[in-house]
Formats: C-alpha cells, structure tokens, sequence
C-alpha cells in the first residue's frame, strides 16, 4: 500500500516529478514512496539527538542505511533499488535547489549477485521435443510445438525474435537467417535442417492463412502473442513430463548456449549467435560450465564429501 501521505513535500513533488516527467507506472512510484518512507523512519530512529530530515541527510547517513539494509538480509538487489531511489530523489531535489549537494555521491551501489541461469539437460530436450511436440487432439497445435522448440533450442532465439520471424525466410534454402533483435541490431543465424523442416510443415498447413508470420496470431496480420506461446510451451512440457514452471523461452536459449560450449564452441562465435552486444554477457555460460563440473567433481570424485563444496 502507497505511504505517499506521509511523505515531506519534497518526496511528495519527487513521486509527481516521476509521474509528469517519466511516466512511472504507479506500482513504480509506490515502491519509491515505501523506500523513501522507510529511510525516513531510519533518520528518525538511528540518529542520536534530534530526528534528522530529509533534505538534510549526509553521506555518512546513507551509507550507514545502505549498510544497515545488507546487515539485515535484505537482498542485494532491494538493497541496490533503495540507493537508486535516494540518488534520484536527491538529483531532484538539488536541481530544485533544495539541498546544496547530493549526498548519495561515493556511496557505493551492493554488489549485485547474478543468478546462475536454469538448464535443461540435452536428455530433457530429446524428450521436449519427441514427446511434448505430439499427440494434441488439434493437428496444427504439434506443428507450432514441433517448430517452435527447434527452432528455440538450435538458434538460442529471444521469444520476441521467435515470435516475429516472417514466414517467407524459411521458402529458400539459403541456410542462414538475418535477424533483427534487441536495439535493432542485425545478425545472421544458421538454421538447422530439422527446424527448417519443421517450420515448412508448419507453413504447408497454413497455406490458407494469409499471415506474414509464422507464428500468426488469432488476428493473422498479427503474430502470436507472448501469452499463447507460453500455453503451447506449458502443455509441451506436461506432454514431456517436464515441470512446466522450469520450462520456458529463457531456458531453452540458456540450454542452448551452454551445450555449445560444452560441446567445444567458441565464445566469441556464440555471443554473435545470441545476439550480445557485449562479450561480458556471454561470460556468464562459462560460470555455468564451471558450477556444473564442480558439482559432477563433488558427486563422483572418491575423496569428495559429497557436499559440493
């Protein structure tokens, strides 16, 4: 629940600013609200002598809040938000002239702990596509099945550039693909034979529709929403008795990077295929190749505890 009511005037003009200027989504301006009222409370009951007010925070009383968050439990990334808001509030509020300096300068942002990405294994895959990509009672809904999962697991394709591919690129036996992904950067992509395959036979009995996509939505001019891949992908994976909640556009495409590279792939060659802007992105599979083989190290070696560490 927004707590703006009981905010200074200072965060009350900041959350209108956020709204005026930016365009904040209203679940956006309550989390600011609730973390400029929460370091409020801190100036209130951390500080000896008289309550300290807003506009008249320090640096040193920023930097004991962030601390004392961390010290807490609370997690890296409510942590990091919280400093977020207090830059921004106070940048507003010094080009409003209301406090001389911004006292969020050399506070040093929570070190972020990135999250290891969700896998499949390549046996989790083989049963995906041979048994989740059949036997639904509409004989189209296992050609959009068959297609779409060859297609996410040999490219590594984001779920928007899945979704967008236009149906004519799979008419010629050109085997490479140009996409256009994220800040419409372009690359060419090689397309196997058995998603090219899939995505014809996915065509062919569409011959009737008139779409430019091969994924079109109910309206045909359209392509299909993100909300009707994710029931098809929901229902592959009960076909493939897979758990639904560990199947998705993001796994797939992690699975893909991560058995080429276990497989001897290069991972220059792969942060083209995936479309990063840059190579630091693409790190994180190695990451992932080398928790895996400590956990295979901790399960297999003699000497190891068992404990995986």
């Amino acid at each position: 629940m927004s707590r703006e009511g009981a905010l200074p005037p200072a965060a009350e003009a900041f959350l209108e600013m956020l709204a005026a200027e930016r365009n904040a989504a209203p679940r956006t301006r309550q989390a600011y609200a609730a973390d400029l009222a929460d370091f409020i409370v801190f100036l209130t009951r951390s500080c000896v002598g008289a309550p300290v007010a807003l506009l008249d925070a320090t640096q040193s009383e920023i930097s004991a809040y962030s601390a004392s968050g961390v010290q807490s439990g609370l997690s890296s990334s409510s942590a990091a938000r919280r400093l977020s808001c207090l830059r921004q509030f106070y940048r507003f509020a010094q080009r409003e002239n209301w406090c001389p300096r911004d006292p969020t300068e050399g506070v040093a942002m929570p070190r972020l702990d990135k999250p290891l990405p969700k896998l499949l294994s390549e046996a989790q895959i083989d049963v995906l596509l041979d048994q989740g990509c059949r036997g639904h009672e509409d004989p189209r809904r296992d050609l959009v099945s068959r297609a779409a999962l060859e297609l996410l697991y040999t490219t590594g394709l984001r779920i928007s550039e899945l979704l967008s591919l236009p149906g004519r690129v799979f008419q010629s036996e050109a085997p490479m693909v140009l996409i256009r992904g994220k800040g419409g950067r372009e690359r060419l992509i090689p397309i196997s034979h058995a998603a090219r395959d899939a995505a014809r036979a996915l065509l062919h009995h569409d011959r009737d529709i008139d779409s430019p996509y091969l994924f079109p939505g109910r309206n045909p001019h359209k392509p299909l929403t993100r909300q009707g891949f994710d029931k098809i992908l929901f229902q592959a994976a009960l076909r493939a008795g897979l758990d639904p909640d560990q199947v998705s556009p993001h796994v797939l495409r992690h699975s893909f990077a991560t058995h080429l590279l276990e497989r001897g792939a290069d991972l220059r060659a792969l942060q083209m295929l995936l479309g990063h802007a840059d190579i630091a992105t693409t790190q994180i599979y190695t990451h992932v190749m080398q928790e895996r083989l400590r956990q295979v190290l901790a399960q297999h070696h003699p000497l190891s505890d068992g404990a995986g560490s």
